[in-house]
């Protein structure tokens, strides 16, 4: 794992005869699936597109319906630049379309779209022109704030500016996605949580989903201050579990930058290790939010290097054996249904329709 002279560490792109390796059943068919946060992509030569998605998805697991999250991916080349965002919403639309025709999950159910939110109130036009694209399926908007002092060059992207949550710009641009009826997928690392809860507060109509547990970083200084990194996130998760409007994506560990090296190995990890390793993360945001607003997550593919999808999943499932029913069906779908408003596989009941 090498950090290179920006000071940024890049994906590791999957090797597939290594991640081939993994031979572990499925625990558990037949329990309904929503992945709530993966992306598509071609990242450094690498793609990612509804075939590689597939694959996964058809690997064992009852991965019923996907929201996808924005990812830079297929931009506009020509228009203004502040609707280059919408041809992503354009080609993961006609990405979802191809799915159903395949008869494959529904993928891209949920999209979750990227706006410049530092635009304020004018937004809004590209907000329209996203769900004009999205074909009934724009579910939120991420722009993310991530930076940390450590870093200030970036970890993988160039750091945000400081203090964007206080932004009154972005917050006037937040204001805009709570009036279009859309949730605000919060893409930070986790000393920054503070802030999101400064925010959340300010906003309490604002529906807030924290990606990735608020992304912990676990390389470069913090590499040997975990314990340190622990009990700080906990303390700022407590505070922010107090917003009612806050949901919790429970996953992205497999992200090199939050220090994992999986794929350092001879052979992929298996989900007990997996699971292990990952519980005390898991089970204080459980313990702090309660089943009903956390969801795992893949993060697919960015997490890919480290684990097959099927591994993934059965590491979630093992960390849930202690769940309720319903607690259980909350993390894996119930959640990810009720914040994205899509179908929920376990009531057979249409979630809250769509606003906006």
């Amino acid at each position: 794992m090498g950090l290179d002279v920006t000071g940024r560490y890049r994906y590791p792109p999957p090797v597939p005869a290594w991640l081939a390796l993994a031979d572990e059943p499925v625990f558990d068919a037949a329990l309904p699936i929503i992945d709530p946060h993966h992306h598509l992509w071609t990242e450094g030569g690498h793609p990612y597109l509804l075939d590689e998605f597939a694959a996964d998805l058809t690997s064992g697991h009852n991965v019923v319906a996907s929201v996808f999250v924005q990812a830079h991916y297929g931009y506009r080349t020509e228009g203004p630049a502040h609707l280059a965002p919408v041809g992503e919403t354009e080609k993961v639309a006609a990405i979802a379309e191809d799915a159903a025709a395949r008869g494959l999950p529904r993928v891209g159910e949920g999209i979750v779209a990227f706006a410049d939110l530092m635009r304020g109130s004018d937004v809004d036009e590209v907000l329209e022109a996203h769900a004009a694209a999205a074909g009934g399926r724009l579910r939120g908007i991420r722009h993310s704030v991530s930076r940390d002092p450590a870093f200030p060059d970036g970890i993988v992207l160039r750091p945000s500016p400081a203090g964007m949550l206080a932004e009154p710009a972005y917050r006037e641009g937040l204001r805009e996605v709570i009036r279009a009826g859309l949730s605000y997928d919060a893409m930070l690392y986790s000393r920054q949580i503070p802030e999101l809860a400064d925010l959340a507060r300010a906003l309490p109509d604002l529906p807030i989903v924290l990606d990735h547990i608020g992304c912990v970083i676990g390389v470069g200084p913090y590499e040997t201050q975990m314990d340190e990194q622990f009990a700080v996130w906990r303390r700022d998760m407590a505070e922010l579990a107090r917003c009612p409007n806050v949901t919790v994506k429970v996953g992205g560990f497999g992200m090199i930058i939050c220090g994992a090296r999986w794929h350092e190995a001879d052979v992929p990890p298996a989900s007990a290790a997996v699971a292990e390793a990952w519980r005390p993360w898991v089970e204080t945001s459980l313990e702090l939010f309660g089943a009903n607003r956390c969801m795992f997550e893949s993060n697919f593919p960015v997490d890919k290097a480290m684990y097959p999808y099927r591994t993934l999943w059965n590491a979630f499932q093992r960390l849930a054996a202690g769940l309720s029913e319903d607690e259980r069906r909350a993390v894996f779908s119930g959640t990810a249904a009720r914040t994205y408003r899509i179908t929920d596989p376990h009531a057979a009941l249409l979630a809250e329709p769509a606003r906006g």
